[in-house]
Formats: C-alpha cells, structure tokens, sequence
C-alpha cells in the first residue's frame, strides 16, 4: 500500500482556488443578499462581523455567500438541520480535484461523476462541485426529509437540476449497497461522516465551541449549527462509519477510481491505515486542510493498479 501525505505545513491554510480566502466581505455579502443586513452589525474591535452563535444569521450567510460566489439564487434547510461551513466545504472540492489532476496530465478532469455520501439537507458538496468543475453527483442519504429538501435546492437552479441525482439509501447500515450498482461507475465519492458516538457526545461539543464564541472573536464560521442524529452522530461516531466505508468500498473496488472521506479526529487515522491495508488499498493519499484554528484532513485511496488507473483515465476522461 502506497502512502503519501499533502500539505503537511506548520499552519494549514484554505486551498488556493478557494473563494473564501480571508475575512467575509459582508458588505459585497449584503449587496448580494440584503436579507443579511439586520445581521450584521460592528463587533467590540468595530469590524463589520455578524453573530456566529445565531444559526439564524449563520444560515443567512451561507445563503449570501452561495448567491455571490456560485451564482445560486435558492438555499435554505429545515430547521434543526445541519448548516455547513462553507470555506471548508469547498476547500474539500478543490483539494480532491487536484488528486484527479495527478492522474490526468496535471489537468482537472471535467468528465466526473462524483458520490456524495450523506449528502444532507444542505446538499452544499454536489453544489460546489457543479459550480466550480462542473461535474455531475450522485448524493445519497438515509433520511427522506433531506432528501426532500436538497431536491428543493437542486430543482431551483437548472444547472444543478441537470447535474445532480438523489437516491435514499434504505439500509442505514450501508454506504455503497442500494446506491451503486455492481456495473456502475463513478470517479470519485466524498464524505463528511457522523463525528461523535452519541447525541450527548455532540451536544457536549456544540456547547463547548458555543462558550468559545463568547469570548473570542471569530472571522470565519467554524461550527455547524444544527444537525439530526444521522448528520451529528452515529454508533462508534466516525471511526466506525469509515471502517465500515473502507469494507464496504472493496466490494465496489473496480466501481470507483477514488474513495475519500474527510477525518476530523487524527487520533483515528492509525485504525484507518491500518483498514486500508487489510483491504489491499493499492495507493492512499492524506490531504491536511485547515480554516481558522481548525484542522482536519481528507483520507483519499483507491484499489486500482497502475494498468488500470491508465485505462480509466483514457476510457472516461478524454475530453
């Protein structure tokens, strides 16, 4: 099993191609959706800054920042679901694409079918990666109310409508099985696991970031706000659901080029490798981002040999 490790630096900063470099540019936010106005107001250093504890005012900004950045004049989640991070969000996208780009001649392959694992209400994977590559998505997810509501999202913008696919998966205890078929192929599947072990697990740590925020200042949106159990929590938390992930990819070994999963706990990445090689990985890839304080990484492997990674790329990319 091969292993190799990408930005490995002393401070992670957002990928390059990100968008949401920096600080918010709430006045260009404001212009773009005036409904975040009443949100906005002068912090205790006087900067223009909105309050990250109100998942009302969180929500609305992602909202202003899907408009002016990708072009997306409809979003919105139930209440009670999971508002994501967008900076982070998209650093994923750029970061995997260029794990593409390796294999393509050092070009951004545009012929993707990518899977989103627990797409979620918010369905923000598929939507960066429509907007800024232009790919195509399959997201699946285990609760109907998600699904119902990222169609909403999907439906509203004909782009989007044409390029992303939503199948419920029946069996929470399955990630690949009843969404892909043994025949089907995709090119890349992404994930943003359950974090925590249990719903108490969670809440403790919703309200340690929440006592955080009142007393530091905070210039990009580091929680997510909201969540139903399947978003937040699982049995094992995010261990187990990509142990099983792993198991369950080599099944579907010739189905996919690239399995990635984002990993939020680095205690877990040992368990993980140690999967990977059980499995016969043939190459895994560690990817470091950062935003903020916050770190994390995407784990990224594939079953393919070199034959095959040469066969796939001149089969489903050529342009």
């Amino acid at each position: 099993m091969k292993k190799s490790t990408f930005g490995k630096q002393v401070k992670v900063k957002l990928h390059s191609r990100n968008k949401h470099q920096g600080r918010y540019d709430l006045e260009g936010l404001m212009q773009a959706l005036p409904e975040l106005s009443p949100f906005v107001k002068p912090n205790k250093f006087g900067d223009l800054s909105i309050d990250f504890a109100d998942p009302n005012a969180v929500k609305t900004l992602n909202r202003s920042l899907l408009k002016q950045y990708y072009k997306l004049n409809y979003w919105d989640i139930p209440e009670g679901y999971l508002c994501p991070p967008i900076p982070g969000r998209a650093d994923y996208m750029h970061h995997i694409a260029d794990v593409l780009r390796i294999y393509n001649f050092g070009n951004i392959p545009k012929k993707i079918i990518c899977l989103d694992v627990g797409t979620g209400a918010n369905c923000i994977y598929p939507i960066i990666g429509v907007k800024e590559y232009g790919w195509s998505f399959i997201g699946s997810d285990i609760d109907p109310k998600s699904i119902k509501s990222a169609q909403k999202i999907i439906d509203s913008d004909p782009e989007l409508n044409k390029s992303i696919e939503l199948k419920l998966q029946s069996n929470p205890k399955d990630v690949f099985y009843n969404i892909l078929k043994q025949e089907e192929r995709v090119d890349l599947t992404v994930c943003n696991p359950p974090f925590h072990s249990s719903l108490e697990e969670a809440q403790s740590g919703t309200k340690r970031k929440l006592s955080n925020l009142n007393h530091k200042e905070v210039s990009t949106v580091t929680l997510n706000f909201g969540g139903q159990n399947n978003e937040l929590w699982c049995d094992g938390g995010e261990n187990k659901f990509i142990k099983n992930m792993i198991k369950e990819s080599k099944k579907f070994s010739k189905s996919c080029f690239w399995f990635s999963t984002l990993v939020s706990k680095q205690s877990n990445l040992k368990g993980i490798y140690d999967s990977l090689k059980i499995s016969g990985a043939s190459d895994v890839k560690t990817i470091a981002m950062g935003q903020g304080n916050k770190t994390s990484r995407i784990v990224a492997w594939t079953f393919l040999s070199s034959d095959e990674q040469k066969e796939w790329r001149n089969t489903r990319w050529k342009n």
